[in-house]
């Protein structure tokens, strides 16, 4: 289900090149993404338990390859957790198998859903799209990585309020086309 033209991946690395770096909202993902060390795997699973399955293959493969070769995973969820709650409740899962196979400290996961939306926040507020993605997403991070990266940032604090305001200021096209949204 992996092949290059799969259109669910097509459709994880458009989101990935238009939204996530074009829009820099994270100043750390052009390298890897432009030395092709970005794996985007999608999910042929039919429930939780076969997810958390492919979840631990993926850590695993990350374990077995350096990260000049193969920095971060993106795990597309076309199957399952379309509701934002569940998928959300499912993070609870995640957590569960990290410290279980002793991944915390190694590894973290970040999400993205096509319905993301932060607590305290609306359902259109403009601070979810940051967080949106074109399929549900898990997305595995080397914590040494990540800890290398926010030394090398000169504002990453700054971050997260940048990248609101960046959303923020779309235009109507501009969301239509990054997000599939009218407003």
């Amino acid at each position: 289900m992996n092949s290059p033209v799969d259109p669910i991946e097509s459709a994880v690395r458009q989101w990935l090149d238009a939204v996530v770096i074009g829009l820099n909202l994270c100043p750390f993902a052009g390298r890897p993404a432009r030395e092709a060390r970005v794996r985007v795997y999608v999910s042929a699973a039919t429930d939780e338990v076969e997810l958390l399955t492919e979840l631990q293959m993926e850590l695993r493969k990350l374990d077995e390859t350096p990260p000049a070769q193969l920095e971060t995973t993106l795990i597309a969820i076309p199957s399952l957790l379309a509701d934002f709650a569940d998928y959300n409740d499912f993070l609870d899962r995640v957590d569960q198998l990290l410290e279980e196979f002793e991944w915390s400290g190694d590894y973290q996961v970040a999400s993205f859903h096509p319905q993301y939306q932060f607590a305290g926040t609306r359902p259109d507020d403009a601070e979810n799209l940051t967080n949106r993605s074109p399929y549900p997403l898990l997305h595995l991070l080397r914590e040494d990585s990540v800890e290398a990266a926010v030394d090398s940032h000169p504002d990453v604090d700054g971050i997260p309020e940048g990248n609101i305001r960046k959303m923020r200021e779309l235009t109507p096209e501009q969301r239509r086309r990054l997000f599939g949204l009218d407003r």
